[in-house]
């Protein structure tokens, strides 16, 4: 008999079992604005769901400043950047199977930093004006603001200082004496929270100006300078600037400025430079301006000069008058050829004299030509200066014709213009005449006039015969009347060309000359037409030249095939005849050409070899059969390129190796013959030893190895005279020694030519001394030579 607990107990058990236990880590949290934070919930239980809530009792989701993460019975809630917004009681909350929801609550407040926004330092007013200091800062909750200077907090408002309810500071016209560094101190008494900005107050003085000398004279064009003076004062330093008629005056040869502005040299005084000049001094704080004068003494001045109109072959007579203190001198200058006239001259040819009385001066030119037409310069001189003015001469004179071209050419229906050209002073009016009838200007029912400036051009559709022959064009002004005769001529068709050749003939192409026919019909040949076609075809194509060219080529031909050619000049009247038929053959098709290999250079362990387009064989080349193999090897590598291609790219390769390369064409007909190319790669590239001695010249590179030699040389030779007691400094010692010791028994032992051999005991690393088989053995002759045996080199 089994015993089972009662049915109450189980109920129970299985009750507590299913109820879930939601905590979060924090329950109450403070942040700052900016800052960022989570919340880890955890739920003990089975749970089905586990969400997040916000204080306004939305579901959250991930978003830009949300991030939720949920592993298994946990869930975890960040919040980035945190708002003020963002504050109030979050929820996490799990439901079980039964839908049964169970929540914890955290309880999140933001406040705001001490934040200082848009302070500047410095700050800047004018002198006795009501200065704020600005100085916005904010915090949650509201901050305390303080205001010091000079280390003296300011307590209290006074007739200089008033603290406004925004936190700024103001200052009752402030002067120089009120410059230094106000600093603004916040604070927030709950978290013990304290900052402050440190602001310079800058007070910026009007200028003020003193002028020395008020007004200057000088004379013109002596080269006479003057220098203003104006010294400005003001806080911070005034710009000082000079203004003339209301332009800015600029740095430059003739108005030189120094001393920051204040001096003004006006160099090379004109006439022009006279009158007021004003120095302008401003700064933050304000400008103020202060004019000064220049009086600039009247030098010679031309007043009556004017220009001049003279019928060719009449008389002109030009006058000059002029003004000035001394009275001036006048003298004449013409401008085509420069020669100078003064009072009482005359030309050679007689046909220019000048007379002068009193400031004027009267220039003569009598049987006025073409060439007197132009400039003359009058010039007034004095011990002051000079003054220069110029005239026009003006020449009217009766029509002339410039025209080269009095024969046209044209054919009935196809409009000429015949253009008649004049040179006349003043316009003349022209007009048209044929058989002694007047053409109207709105013309007749086949001809119409139009007209420019020194052009009449009369255009004329010949309707028949009769409208070829003689025009007269008359020209008229108020000097003369003259006419010109001109010829409309009946243009014909070119004659027919002649000498045609066939050239550059291959499978589809030919090239066509020929030389030009005898007579263009007198119109200028716009092309030439050049027809062909296959024997057994009666229809012919067509080509034109390009322009006048005598040289036409003849492209999309079939291989193997006899055409005729024949050739006529096309001009404004039409086609004319056709030369004699030529007839040709093209090549038939063939294998094509060996291929060309240029531009060979290698890139790394590759090689590219350049292939130039060769003859096809009148067959485009289908492809390119590449094989190349090391020069000691016999098993070719073989690559096939697209006839496309330009060039041929082997790789990889290996360093320091002869390649031999044989590249064949192939078009639809067949192969060509192979072409072989033959190319080393270089050694492999030492980087190390490169950049090591990049920098270091030849000299440099040997000496090194010199010393190193040296080095090495020393190091062995002492090592052999501590551990071997041999060497060249063994050599010496002894000598030295021999010198004061002199023993018998050694001179005993030379005398008798006897050898003496020394058995050298080796040393191990350890310090013992140990002889080995092949022990070094020095013998030691008469004349104190060392040699070495045949062991001492393999030591």
């Amino acid at each position: 008999h089994v015993s089972h607990p009662p049915f109450s107990l189980s109920l129970l058990f299985f009750c507590f079992a299913g109820i879930l236990q939601v905590s979060i880590s924090l329950k109450k949290v403070e942040l700052s604005v900016g800052e960022s934070k989570f919340f880890t919930c955890t739920v003990i239980g089975d749970s089905v769901s586990l969400d997040w809530f916000n204080p306004q009792g939305e579901r959250m989701v991930p978003g830009q400043r949300v991030a939720l993460h949920n592993e298994g019975v946990r869930s975890r809630l960040t919040l980035y950047n945190a708002k003020i917004e963002d504050a109030g009681i979050y929820r996490c909350q799990a439901s079980d199977a039964q839908g049964q929801a169970h929540e914890a609550t955290v309880v999140l407040e933001i406040y705001q930093k001490l934040t200082f926004r848009d302070v500047k330092s410095p700050q800047e007013f004018r002198q006795g004006e009501v200065a704020e200091v600005i100085c916005d800062v904010t915090s949650s909750p509201v901050p305390v603001v303080s205001w010091f200077y000079n280390n003296i907090e300011i307590i209290e408002d006074t007739e200089k200082f008033q603290l406004l309810p925004n936190n700024n500071l103001q200052v009752q016209r402030v002067t120089k004496v009120d410059e230094g560094v106000y600093r603004c101190e916040a604070r927030v008494e709950a978290r013990g929270e304290i900052d402050f900005r440190d602001i310079d107050l800058v007070v910026n003085v009007p200028p003020v100006v003193s002028v020395p000398q008020q007004s200057f004279n000088a004379t013109a064009d002596y080269g006479e300078s003057v220098t203003f003076t104006c010294r400005a004062y003001g806080s911070p330093d005034p710009d000082v600037t000079w203004h003339r008629k209301g332009v800015q005056l600029q740095d430059s040869e003739r108005f030189v400025m120094r001393a920051r502005g204040t001096t003004l040299t006006v160099r090379n005084i004109q006439q022009d430079d006279g009158g007021s000049y004003t120095c302008r001094a401003s700064n933050k704080a304000g400008e103020v301006e202060h004019e000064l004068f220049l009086k600039v003494f009247v030098q010679p001045h031309i007043t009556k000069l004017r220009n001049v109109t003279a019928v060719e072959g009449s008389a002109a007579m030009i006058s000059c008058k002029a003004e000035g203190e001394p009275l001036p001198e006048i003298s004449w200058r013409r401008a085509s050829d420069g020669r100078s006239f003064s009072d009482g001259d005359k030309s050679p040819d007689g046909r220019v004299e000048v007379r002068g009385h009193y400031g004027e001066s009267m220039l003569t030119i009598v049987g006025v030509k073409l060439s007197d037409w132009g400039r003359f310069d009058c010039e007034a001189l004095s011990r002051i200066g000079g003054h220069q003015k110029s005239m026009f001469l003006d020449i009217e004179y009766a029509p002339k014709f410039h025209a080269n071209h009095t024969i046209f050419f044209s054919w009935e229906g196809n409009p000429v213009n015949i253009s008649c050209d004049v040179m006349s002073n003043p316009p003349a009016t022209m007009l048209w005449r044929r058989e002694k009838l007047t053409i109207p200007s709105e013309g007749t029912g086949n001809m119409r006039v139009h007209t420019a400036p020194g052009r009449s051009l009369l255009e004329v559709t010949p309707m028949s015969d009769r409208d070829f022959g003689r025009y007269n064009c008359t020209a008229r002004n108020n000097i003369g009347m003259r006419f010109q005769e001109f010829i409309l001529a009946q243009a014909d068709v070119p004659s027919n060309p002649y000498s045609v050749r066939l050239s550059s003939v291959a499978q589809r192409v030919a090239t066509v000359t020929f030389s030009k026919p005898d007579s263009h019909g007198g119109v200028p040949i716009s092309h030439y037409l050049v027809k062909y076609k296959d024997i057994s075809s009666q229809a012919w194509k067509d080509v034109k030249s390009q322009g006048t060219q005598t040289i036409v080529l003849l492209t999309n031909l079939e291989p193997n095939t006899t055409y005729e050619v024949r050739v006529s000049a096309v001009n404004g009247k039409g086609q004319g005849e056709f030369s004699r038929t030529e007839s040709f053959q093209t090549l038939p098709i063939r294998e094509p050409s060996p291929p060309s290999v240029q531009g060979q250079r290698g890139v790394g362990k590759a090689y590219r070899l350049g292939l130039v387009k060769q003859d096809d064989g009148g067959m485009p080349i289908l492809e390119y059969i590449v094989k190349y193999k090391m020069d000691k090897e016999e098993q070719w590598m073989t690559k096939l390129v697209p006839g496309v291609n330009d060039f041929v790219l082997l790789q990889p390769l290996q360093w320091n190796t002869q390649y031999e390369v044989e590249i064949t064409a192939r078009n639809v007909k067949g192969l060509s013959e192979p072409t072989v190319v033959k190319f080393s790669m270089p050694q492999k590239p030492d980087i190390t030893a490169d950049s090591l001695f990049s920098g270091l010249g030849l000299g440099a590179v040997v000496g090194l190895g010199f010393a190193g030699l040296l080095l090495l040389v020393v190091l062995v030779d002492v090592s052999c005279f501590f551990l071997r007691q041999c060497g060249l400094l063994m050599c010496i010692t002894r000598k030295l020694c021999s010198k004061k010791t002199a023993t018998s028994g050694k001179s005993k032992e030379l005398e008798e030519g006897k050898a003496a051999y020394l058995k050298l005991p080796l040393k191990e690393e350890n310090g013992k001394e140990t002889l080995k088989p092949d022990t070094i053995e020095i013998k030691l002759h008469g004349d104190n030579r060392l040699h070495m045996t045949q062991e001492d080199s393999k030591a």
